[in-house]
């Protein structure tokens, strides 16, 4: 494999977490990756422990157009969720393929600029790429970086950032080819069939006939956000087919094509 093959930014969710045969088989394929010479970055959300810590703690789970409201009494809880156990986690798989692995978040090394998105989120963070020097870094010498979609504001807020839009922000950084991976093979018709590719007007019909709402309405808008930003394609796939991962870093297609 050529050294000029872009970087993968791998977006993974939070049903991963919760399958360790699925997060040990998508860190073999990520190994083999690597050690052909591709560099690959993570990026990772973990609602479902969010979740789990919330109701441990007492605390309610609210979500505003698909997005999950961060009141301040509970970004410790999802700051330790996110940054703290879903990502070791990871890291602990990585490490158990033998890969060196380095845990991150968006508030590393300058690499993003980060705002509060809107008042009524509360502590919901709108990420900008600022400087790649790090992830540079960190790629250089073979490593991964998984990266947790907790950053930090100028004024010293924590704040938690949909894991989909922080993977666009570090795709953008590194010009990376994105990969959002969750447990559906890539965005599904009105009769559950994959769908290959989408352009933006098929994406907007699709949305006003309630096919792709949600989770996978956030997912697919971040993906034609970076799509248009690069003017190439992002993929839409599944980590539960990892051996996809090998055909795409051959630049094939795989999952739902979000064309620019």
């Amino acid at each position: 494999m050529s050294q000029s093959n872009p970087v993968i930014v791998l977006k993974v969710g939070g049903a991963l977490l919760q399958s360790e045969s699925g997060m040990a088989e998508l860190m073999g394929v990520v190994a083999n990756m690597m050690s052909d010479g591709q560099k690959v970055i993570f990026v990772h959300g973990g609602g479902c422990l969010v979740d789990e810590q919330l109701t441990a703690n007492g605390k309610e789970t609210i979500k505003l157009d698909g997005l999950r409201v961060t009141p301040s009494d509970q970004i410790p809880i999802v700051v330790g969720a996110l940054a703290g156990t879903s990502n070791k986690l990871l890291q602990a798989a990585a490490i158990k393929a033998g890969i060196v692995a380095v845990g991150m978040s968006l508030a590393d090394g300058n690499t993003v600029d980060a705002v509060v998105k809107n008042e009524n989120l509360g502590l919901v963070g709108e990420v900008t790429p600022k400087d790649a020097s790090y992830l540079t870094y960190l790629l250089s010498q073979g490593w991964l970086p998984i990266c947790s979609s907790i950053a930090v504001s100028a004024q010293g807020d924590m704040l938690n950032v949909n894991a989909d839009q922080a993977a666009t922000a570090l795709a953008k950084l590194v010009a990376g080819q994105l990969v959002l991976l969750s447990d559906v093979p890539g965005v599904l018709d009105g009769n559950g069939e994959l769908i290959d590719q989408l352009n933006q007007q098929q994406i907007s019909d699709l949305v006003q006939q309630g096919v792709i709402e949600k989770g996978m309405k956030v997912k697919v808008e971040a993906a034609l956000e970076v799509a248009q930003w690069m003017g190439k394609p992002v993929q839409v796939a599944s980590w539960k087919q990892p051996q996809q991962l090998i055909a795409l870093s051959n630049g094939q297609s795989v999952g739902t094509q979000i064309q620019p």
